[in-house]
């Protein structure tokens, strides 16, 4: 898989296009500086999330980046003032694509699968974290080091280290910013395949179309469960599952699925 190629201005950007029909490639453009952060490119990563979530023939994401790296992490120099005024780089009202439910901002409800390659520091980790399904080259290098800049880790990663690795794990990468492997990052369940380098693309992508073959409805639906219940717990959760299942069970899609099932042929859902 090779995303069409552009040139990025100097602050870098993020750069779109549609695969499959129904793909949204959103990829990290701005190779020259290994993808460090710039406060335009936080801006367009999260209309970017927004224009997933609002367009209705779309179905997933893929995040995925334009040269070596994934991301070498904020560029500090640029984003130094906005660390110590606390000043957000999103507008409020966009989707925010660390999605831990920052006050002001919109919930992804879309899944987003990433594709992960050599270097993939601090912000890089948080927003694979804060994505559904985590693809690594196996040549990846993380590293979550803020402490290391007399800087505290704000994307997420307080949160998801402890969830998916346990509270000892989680301490050992966030205090102290070391980097480890891609190995290490699947025991950590950080990702969740490891694939040789050059091919993590493509195989985001691939599973990118498993999950549009799904129906829509229910994918979204059975997402935020997930989450409400790791968020919320299990007793929240488990009060979606009749309303819930009620209105996937009178939509079109639903009917769809009855009638492939008796007709032994694969669905074909249009997310109504």
């Amino acid at each position: 898989m090779t995303p069409t190629p552009v040139t990025p201005p100097p602050e870098g950007c993020i750069s779109c296009e549609v695969v499959g029909g129904n793909i949204l490639l959103i990829g990290i453009n701005r190779p020259a500086k290994r993808n460090g952060w710039t406060p335009a490119m936080f801006r367009q990563l999260a209309e970017a999330y927004t224009r997933l979530d609002d367009d209705p023939g779309l179905r997933v994401g893929v995040l995925h980046a334009f040269g070596s790296h994934f991301t070498a992490g904020l560029d500090l120099p640029v984003m130094a003032e906005y660390l110590r005024s606390g000043e957000k780089v999103v507008p409020p009202g966009l989707v925010e694509p660390y999605d831990y439910g920052l006050p002001g901002y919109r919930r992804r409800a879309k899944p987003m699968v990433v594709a992960v390659k050599g270097i993939c520091f601090t912000v890089g980790i948080e927003l694979m974290l804060g994505a559904d399904i985590v693809v690594a080259a196996d040549d990846c290098r993380f590293a979550q080091m803020e402490v290391q800049r007399s800087i505290m880790a704000t994307g997420g990663a307080t949160l998801r280290m402890p969830q998916r690795a346990g509270v000892g794990n989680a301490m050992l990468h966030l205090l102290t910013g070391d980097a480890f492997d891609s190995a290490e990052a699947l025991r950590c369940s950080f990702v969740q395949k490891v694939v040789p380098a050059g091919q993590e693309l493509t195989e985001a992508v691939r599973i990118a179309g498993r999950i549009a073959a799904q129906a829509p409805l229910a994918v979204v639906a059975t997402r935020l469960n997930v989450l409400k219940a790791i968020e919320l717990g299990q007793a929240a959760a488990v009060a979606d599952f009749i309303p819930v299942q009620k209105a996937l069970a009178a939509s079109e899609d639903a009917a769809e699925g009855i009638r492939s099932f008796v007709e032994k042929r694969a669905a074909h859902f249009v997310g109504r």
